[in-house]
């Protein structure tokens, strides 16, 4: 299957489940007022929010909130049964989800691309990165712009002799373990004695805290020198250069819709059983070298039978039909594939 078949046109199995699930959204408003609310990342936020959005134009006595909290304050507002979903760029760990008393189902719900966008005056065209350039960048071992080694990778760039200032997440976030997931899969050094790998991890050198995507889209384009990583679609929706980045094949991918799916192409069949699936750093010649699944995570067993079938309505919508708002936003339409693993995993809730 091509990717333009896999990615751009839904199969005959999907237009089967929006046929099932339509007559489902049709008749939850019949049952009465529900209230739904859920937290947690904020890199599938405007997603989520456009989802929402259609879905209750639909069914109008269904009243779903999401607060963008950032993947940590999500897991633990879902462990501790403060929320009905939660949102997470970072799966949850054995651990984690042993605490969660009315047991919780991993729902893989859309995938992104993480992307380093910049701020530096002066630079013409795009700014290439190799592997241990932009390591290094992120470890406080590259200080300066006009570095050396910034500059063999950008012969041409007038690169200005200022300080580098990285841009990184305050909050608990799960695009900050997915980004240094991506650093500790391509230099041991960084898992062993570097940051490390988490939801928060200790940065070295001239470092801006920003809570949120948004926070570190806002922080890069007001300040000049600056460098962070964020999700793709908040970037470009502020017109922010990104760098690009070279790959596991050692070329240099800008991050675009192409170049995601062709990343998440060649790992869609690789889902395990617990739908936790990471790629660190994928293979493939076009593949962006970063991305990552975005999960909401859902309650195995709801006391309120009424809002377990709500929230499956809504998540079914989400996979089917709201994954058209996806390349509009930033985000990759998942493959058929994980969406019916995600189908699956959806139908087991009661």
């Amino acid at each position: 299957m091509n990717n333009k078949t896999r990615f751009g046109n839904q199969s005959l199995l999907v237009q089967l489940v929006i046929a099932i699930a339509s007559i489902a959204w049709g008749t939850i408003a019949q049952a009465g007022s529900l209230q739904l609310h859920g937290g947690g990342a904020t890199f599938p936020a405007p997603l989520y929010q456009r989802w929402i959005d259609a879905f209750g134009k639909r069914n109008p006595d269904v009243k779903i909130s999401y607060a963008a909290m950032g993947s940590g304050e999500g897991i633990r507002g879902f462990i501790a049964e403060e929320l009905d979903f939660a949102g997470s760029d970072a799966a949850l760990s054995d651990e984690q989800m042993a605490q969660v008393k009315k047991g919780v189902r991993l729902v893989p719900a859309t995938a992104g691309l993480i992307v380093l966008a910049y701020h530096v005056n002066g630079l013409s065209g795009p700014l290439k990165l190799t592997r241990a350039v932009y390591q290094d960048i992120f470890a406080g071992k590259i200080t300066r712009w006009d570095d050396a080694r910034i500059q063999a990778a950008n012969p041409d760039a007038k690169l200005p002799s200022q300080n580098i200032t990285l841009v990184v997440r305050q909050d608990s976030s799960g695009t900050t373990y997915a980004f240094t997931n991506h650093l500790g899969a391509v230099s041991p050094d960084w898992r062993d004695r570097g940051p490390g790998i988490g939801k928060v991890v200790a940065w070295r050198g001239s470092a801006m805290l920003a809570h949120g995507n948004e926070g570190v889209a806002s922080r890069i384009k007001n300040s000049e020198g600056t460098i962070g990583y964020l999700e793709y679609g908040f970037a470009k929706r502020l017109g922010l250069p990104m760098a690009s980045l070279e790959n596991k094949a050692g070329r240099f991918v800008e991050p675009n819709d192409r170049t995601g799916v062709a990343a998440l192409a060649r790992n869609a069949q690789q889902m395990p059983e617990n739908l936790r699936l990471l790629i660190p750093d994928p293979e493939g010649e076009d593949a962006y070298p970063i991305l990552t699944l975005s999960w909401l995570l859902l309650y195995q067993h709801y006391p309120n039978p009424e809002k377990a079938s709500a929230l499956k309505q809504f998540v079914a919508f989400g996979l089917v039909e709201g994954q058209r708002y996806s390349r509009e936003l930033g985000y990759m339409p998942l493959p058929d594939e994980i969406v019916l693993r995600s189908r699956q995993a959806l139908e087991t809730i009661q």
